[in-house]
This record gives C-alpha cells, structure tokens and sequence, in this order.
C-alpha cells in the first residue's frame, strides 16, 4: 500500500504541475455550468407555466427535471474528458523510456497500476467536487431529495472508475497519447452506445446487450435506486480493465 500511495502521490503531483488539469477542469466545468443553467431554465420556466394555470396539479420535481438531466449530462462530457486525463498515464512513461525503469523497479506491477487509476480518479472526483455547487445552489433554492443526489453521484464515480479502467489499458498498448486517447474515447463510445443493438437483436441477445451498456446501469442510480447488480457490474469492469493493463505490461516486462 506504501508503493502505491508513492505512485498516486508521484501522478498527482504531475498533474497539478501541468496546466492540463487546470485547462481540462475549466473546459468541464464551463460545459457542465452552461448545460446546468439550461436545464434549470428549463424548469423555472416549466413551474412558472403551472403556476399561471389555476387548479392544474403538475408535480414538478428537482431531481427528475433538473439533477437527473445535469448528472446524465456530466456523464457524456466526462466520456470527453476522461481519455485526455488517462492518456499519458503510461504512453507518457513509454515515451519518456522510463517505463523499463518502472517496470524493474522493486515495486510490484499491480501497485504501480492500482496507483496511476487511484491517481486519475482522484484527478476526476476533484473535477466533479468542483461541480457540486450547482447541488449546493438547488439546496438553497429548493427541497431536492437527498437519497437520488447521494446515490447519483455514487453512480457517476463508478462509471468514471470503468471509464478511467479503460483509459489506462489503452494508454498500456501505445507510447502515443493522441492514439491512446483515441482508443479510450472509441472504446468508451462503444460501450456507452452498445445498448441501442437491443432493439434489433433477439431477446437474449438484446437483454446481453443492455447489460452490457455503461449508461443503463446509470439510470437505476439516478433514480435513488442502488442495485447491487449495477454495483457488480461497474465493480468488475474496473478490474477487468485493470486486469488487461497488468496482462499488458507483464508481457512488456518478460520481452
């Protein structure tokens, strides 16, 4: 465990060094804010239309009309985001030719590994700290439901986990960043989008197909739902991700 907080510490301190994570969290966050106040116009307007109505009972509601939508939102600029924190996690090492010094090094690959994705999620996790205001604003507005919020997030970290799994296998084929980025985002893509085959597969295909879909397991979340199916599931491809990055680098070491 010692090995891998060094590691975190190490990316970490790479990170916040470079101005990439400050471009990066500033691009998120604009996007984010931007599509937060549209949707939240969206509803002021939609209340306001109610209320003009007299005897007309619309049950409008925080979480689904506004929190829902923002979290959903997040969830695809993040799929933007993402490949850019986990390209150089370890193309760069390639690059740089220190990666047959890491890979001989005393610590053991699995730590090295759990360290860099430790260290791109916590990088993540602050960028979706830094969002919570527009929670902490509804807070102040108006009666959200906490239960939804607590276990919407709780959702958005687990499907960062497998996105940022996916990151750094792909980074783990290239000493290319741009190309390790490319193969993130394409795979990533895939697996959000690998839910619509369902509607044209038969049925036990398409229940396969479903399951499979990194947005679908997100949808029980956002509702306050937490599954312990959609946990597994998250949970698993996060250490099958990290599981091919350690096939690949092992295979590296041995060549």
């Amino acid at each position: 465990m010692k090995n891998t907080l060094l590691i975190i510490k190490r990316e970490l301190g790479s990170f916040f060094q470079s101005p990439i994570f400050y471009v990066l969290t500033t691009v998120f966050l604009v996007l984010y804010s931007f599509i937060f106040q549209n949707i939240l116009a969206f509803f002021s307007m939609q209340s306001y239309q109610a209320g003009q109505i007299q005897g007309m009972n619309i049950g409008l509601n925080l979480n689904d009309m506004v929190i829902a939508p923002s979290f959903q939102n997040m969830a695809v600029i993040l799929l933007l985001m993402i490949p850019i924190v986990t390209m150089r996690s370890f193309s760069e090492e390639k690059k740089s030719k220190t990666i047959t010094l890491l890979l001989s090094s005393p610590i053991h690959l699995k730590e090295i590994i759990l360290g860099k994705f430790l260290a791109c999620f916590l990088v993540v996790a602050l960028m979706m700290a830094l969002s919570s205001y527009s929670v902490m604003f509804l807070w102040m507005v108006g009666e959200p439901e906490i239960g939804p919020i607590v276990s919407g997030y709780l959702g958005l970290l687990l499907m960062t986990g497998c996105y940022i799994s996916i990151g750094v296998f792909a980074s783990s084929l290239t000493d290319n960043q741009i190309i390790s980025a490319v193969i993130s985002f394409g795979f990533m893509l895939f697996m959000w989008i690998i839910g619509w085959g369902a509607q044209s597969a038969g049925p036990n295909l398409g229940a396969v197909l479903e399951y499979l879909s990194l947005i679908d397991h997100l949808e029980n979340f956002l509702k306050g739902i937490i599954d312990s199916s959609d946990v597994i599931y998250y949970l698993t491809f996060i250490v099958f991700g990290l599981f091919l990055t350690h096939r690949i680098l092992d295979s590296k070491r041995w060549r």
